[in-house]
């Protein structure tokens, strides 16, 4: 029959499972701060680029303001339209309004009458 040696146990040798839970503790300790500073590194360039990019925020506001300026042009546009539409109608059909633009555009004048041009600015 064989013969069955039974070593003593070493009592310097961790169990397995200490030694898991030593590294699983060794990662928590250092991997989370070093996961926190990597998700923090990649944030900077998407913040960067959100409020500078192509298409950031600083791009939209400046957009935003030429918009707001175009659309009072446009207003003011449209104001002048209908007043031009409101003297072409006066034209049309209002004899003395003819008249107040002959007079004032082409100086015409009734026979008898004298016209005097002033300057539109006084000289110096």
């Amino acid at each position: 029959m064989p013969h069955l040696e039974i070593q003593p146990e070493n009592k310097n040798a961790e169990p397995a499972p200490a030694m898991r839970e030593r590294v699983i503790a060794w990662a928590q300790r250092f991997w989370r701060p070093a996961g926190t500073a990597v998700a923090v590194l990649l944030a900077l360039p998407v913040t960067w680029h959100v409020i500078y990019g192509k298409h950031g925020l600083s791009v939209w506001q400046h957009e935003h303001t030429e918009d707001r300026a175009l659309q009072k042009e446009i207003q003011d546009l449209d104001q002048e339209n209908a007043q031009m539409r409101q003297q072409i109608d006066r034209l049309k059909s209002d004899p003395d309004a003819i008249e107040h633009e002959a007079r004032e555009k082409l100086h015409y004048a009734k026979p008898g009458e004298v016209i005097y041009t002033l300057p539109d600015t006084p000289p110096k």
